[in-house]
C-alpha cells in the first residue's frame, strides 16, 4: 500500500493524541514543579495508543506515529510553562496564574516552536542527520508495536505503584514521610544526608541514566556537604540576620536556611554561565543548520516532492507567524503601554525565538529531549531582553522584570517544542510517515496542552504552594527554574541578589566546562553537562539521590546484558521494558499528586486524607517501600519485555 493510503491523521488517532497530551502535560508540570526536571512522553503514549487503537479494531504504525507525535507535546509545553510562568506569581506580578495570559502564552509559544523548527527538518534528519536518541527509540518501539501488551501491562502495573506510594505519602494519608534525612554537627562543621522517598524520582534517574545521576548528585554534594559546612563554620558571624536566625536551629534547619539564602546562588550563578556557554560554543552547527534549512525550502518551490518530504508550505508558514505574533505583541502592549517597548519586545521575541529554536533542535538532536537544556538557554533569552529592556525602561521599572519574564516564556515553549518536534519528525522519517501532517498534530498537541496548564497550576499552587515555603505551605513545590528566571529578571531590576555566591557560582560553572571539555578532547565517554551539574547546586540534595540511583539502577541493567556505554541502538532495545516502568512510576505519582490536591483546595485542609496516627510509620518504612520499587524497577528491565 503506497503512504497516501496508509491513514495517519484519522479523527480517532487525533483525539486520542489530545487526550494523552493533556494528562502527560499536568503529570509533567507536578514533576517539574517538585524536581526540576520533565521527562520525553513519546515511548509511553506509543505504547498506550497501540493498546487502544487495537481495541478500536487495529491502528496503523502511522496513525500510532501521529498520536505519539501530538502527546509528546505533553513534556515540552509543560516544561516551557513550569520554567517559566509560575515567576510571574513568585514576583507578585499576579495572584494566581490567569487563564487567557497562561493560554496565549504557551499555546502561541508553543505553535511558534512548531513554525520555527520546519525550516530545520531537512538538515537535521535527511541531509546532516543526527541521532536523535528518542526518536530512535520511539520508531523501534512503534515498528515492534504487534504485541502492545506487556507494555501496558508494564505501565499500568508501575503506574499503580507510584500512585499508591504518592498517597500513602506526607501529602495524602501521610502513612510515609517524604525524606529520610539525617543531620547534625561535626564541631562546628554542619552534616547533612538524605533521599528523597519519590518513586517518580528514581525512574527519572533511571530514564536520564548514570552519568547524569553523577553528575547532578555530585553538584548537590559540592552545596550540602560542602560550602554549607564552610560557610557557616567560617562565614556566617558575616551576615548577622542569617546568623540570629540559625541561632538555636537544629542541623537540617541551620543548612536549609544557608542554602535558601546564600548557597543556593551558586547554582543561579552556574546556570548563567552554562547558559552562555552552551550558546557560544554551538555557533558554527546552529548557522550551518539554519542555512541549509532556509536553502532546502528555497530549493523543494515549484518541483514534485514526495509525501515523506512535504513539510507545511512556506508561505502558509509565514502568515500563520504574523498571525501568532500581532496577539502577543498586544499582550506586551498591555504590560508596558509603550508601543515603543512592546515592539522591540516582540522582535526579540521572534529572534530569540527562532536562534533557540535551532538550538534546542540541535541539542535534543545529540543529547535527547530529556536532558534538552531548555532553562539554560531559556536563562539567556531573559538576561539578553533584560539588558535591551534596562536601555528602554530603565533599572528601576517597576515591570521591567515581568517584561524579561514574558519574553523568556514564549521563547522556552517555543524551543521545548522545537526540540520535541525535530524528535518526532526523526521517528517519522524512520517508519515512513507525512512531515507536514506531524507537524500539524504537534501544533494541535501544544495548544492542547495549554488549555489545561492553569487549571493545573492554580490546583497546585492552592494545595502545595508554589516557589519559597511559607507557613501556610512549608513543603511547598520548589519551582527551581521559575524561582531563578524570578531571581535573575528581578535582580536585573533593581532587586537584590548576592551576587558574590553568583560569581562565585559562575567561576565553578566555568571550571565545569573546562572540565568537561578535557573529557571532551580525550573522547571519554563519561560528560560532565554545565547545565545539569548547575540543577544539583541549586536543588536540594534528597531530591538528587533517588535519581542517582535511578541511574544506578540502570548502569547495572546494562552490566548484566552487555551493553557498551555508547551502544545506542542496544541500550534502547535493553532499557524499554525499564524505561516502560519508570515513565510509569513518574506518571503514576504525578497525576495521583493531582488528584490529592482536589481535595485539599475543596476542604482548605492539608490533613484531610490522612490516616489515623496508629498508621504514620518512620523514614525507615519509606526507604523499605522505595527499595522495593527500585527492586521491582530493576528486575523487570533485567528480564526484558515479554512476548
Amino acid at each position: 500500500m503506497s503512504i497516501e493510503r496508509v491513514p495517519q491523521l484519522t479523527f480517532r488517532a487525533v483525539l486520542l493524541s489530545m487526550v494523552l497530551a493533556m494528562i502527560l502535560a499536568a503529570a509533567n508540570a507536578y514533576l517539574g514543579l517538585f524536581a526540576g526536571l520533565t521527562i520525553a512522553t513519546a515511548i509511553p503514549a506509543a505504547v498506550v495508543s497501540m493498546g487502544v487503537l487495537r481495541l478500536l479494531g487495529g491502528g496503523t504504525i502511522l496513525e500510532n506515529n501521529i498520536v505519539q507525535t501530538g502527546a509528546s507535546a505533553g513534556s515540552s509545553i509543560a516544561a516551557g510553562v513550569i520554567f517559566t510562568i509560575p515567576a510571574l506569581v513568585i514576583l507578585g506580578y499576579w495572584d494566581d496564574f490567569r487563564y487567557s495570559w497562561v493560554l496565549a502564552i504557551a499555546g502561541l509559544g508553543g505553535l511558534l516552536g512548531v513554525l520555527f523548527s520546519v525550516p530545520l527538518r531537512r538538515s537535521m534528519i535527511v541531509e546532516d542527520p543526527l541521532p536523535f536518541p528518542e526518536g530512535k527509540a520511539a520508531a523501534e518501539v512503534l515498528k515492534a508495536g504487534e504485541n502492545p501488551g506487556p507494555g501496558l501491562k508494564i505501565l499500568a502495573l508501575s503506574g499503580a505503584i507510584g500512585a499508591l506510594v504518592k498517597l500513602a505519602a506526607e501529602s495524602g494519608m501521610k502513612m510515609i514521610p517524604d525524606n529520610a534525612v539525617s543531620s547534625g554537627f561535626v564541631g562546628k562543621f554542619l552534616a547533612y544526608m538524605g533521599t528523597n522517598l519519590s518513586p517518580a524520582l528514581l525512574g527519572v534517574g533511571y530514564i536520564v541514566g548514570l552519568n547524569i545521576g553523577i553528575v547532578v548528585l555530585s553538584g548537590s554534594v559540592l552545596s550540602w556537604n560542602i560550602a554549607i559546612p564552610i560557610y557557616h563554620a567560617f562565614f556566617e558571624a558575616g551576615d548577622p540576620a542569617l546568623a540570629a536566625q540559625i541561632a538555636g536551629a537544629s542541623a537540617g534547619d541551620a543548612a536549609g536556611a544557608i542554602w535558601s539564602a546564600k548557597i543556593r546562588y551558586l547554582g543561579v550563578g552556574a546556570m548563567l554561565i552554562g547558559g552562555v556557554w552552551t550558546l557560544f560554543s554551538l555557533r558554527k552547527s546552529l548557522l550551518s543548520g539554519i542555512k541549509s534549512g532556509i536553502a532546502a525550502a528555497r530549493k523543494g518551490k515549484g518541483e514534485a516532492v514526495a509525501e515523506t518530504e512535504r513539510d507545511l508550505p512556506m508561505k502558509w508558514m509565514l502568515i500563520a507567524l504574523v498571525l501568532f505574533v500581532i496577539p502577543l505583541l498586544l499582550l506586551y502592549q498591555a504590560i508596558v503601554g509603550q508601543w515603543s517597548v512592546s515592539i522591540p519586545m516582540a522582535i526579540i521575541m521572534i529572534v530569540a525565538g527562532f536562534l533557540f529554536v535551532s538550538v534546542s533542535a540541535y541539542l535534543a538532536g545529540l543529547v535527547g529531549s530529556s536532558n534538552n537544556p531548555v532553562s539554560g538557554i531559556t536563562i539567556a533569552t531573559i538576561l539578553f531582553a533584560s539588558v535591551v529592556l534596562v536601555l528602554l525602561l530603565g533599572r528601576d521599572s517597576p515591570i521591567g522584570a515581568v517584561a524579561a519574564i514574558m519574553i523568556g516564556a514564549v521563547v522556552c515553549c517555543a524551543a521545548a517544542v522545537g526540540g520535541d518536534n525535530l524528535q518526532d519528525l526523526k521517528a517519522g522519517y524512520i517508519v515512513g510517515a507525512t512531515p507536514w501532517k506531524q507537524q500539524l498534530m504537534l501544533g494541535i498537541g501544544a495548544f492542547s496542552c495549554a488549555l489545561i496548564m492553569a487549571p493545573v497550576l492554580n490546583l497546585l499552587a492552592a494545595a502545595y504552594g508554589i516557589g519559597a515555603p511559607t507557613a501556610e505551605h512549608p513543603n511547598a513545590l520548589a519551582a527551581p527554574q521559575a524561582t531563578l528566571m524570578a531571581s535573575v529578571a528581578k535582580g536585573l531590576f533593581g532587586g537584590k541578589l548576592p551576587w558574590t555566591m553568583i560569581a562565585i557560582g559562575a567561576g565553578v560553572g566555568a571550571l565545569i566546562i573546562a572540565f568537561d571539555e578535557w573529557l571532551k578532547a580525550r573522547k571519554a565517554h563519561f560528560r560532565v553537562p554545565v547545565l545539569a551539574a548547575a540543577i544539583g547546586i541549586y536543588l536540594p540534595l534528597e531530591l538528587m539521590v533517588p535519581i542517582f540511583l535511578g541511574g544506578l539502577l540502570s548502569y547495572f541493567v546494562e552490566r548484566k546484558h552487555n551493553v557498551a556505554f555508547d551502544d545506542h541502538d542496544g541500550k534502547d532495545r535493553i532499557h524499554r521494558p525499564g524505561t516502560l516502568f519508570a515513565a510509569g512510576l513518574i506518571t503514576g505519582e504525578a497525576l495521583m499528586g493531582i488528584a490529592i490536591a482536589v481535595p485539599i483546595v475543596l476542604t482548605s485542609r492539608a490533613d484531610v486524607l490522612a490516616a489515623p496516627a496508629a498508621l504514620h510509620f518512620n523514614q525507615w518504612v519509606g526507604l523499605g517501600v522505595l527499595t522495593v520499587v527500585g527492586w521491582l524497577l530493576y528486575r523487570t528491565s533485567s528480564k526484558g519485555m515479554p512476548h
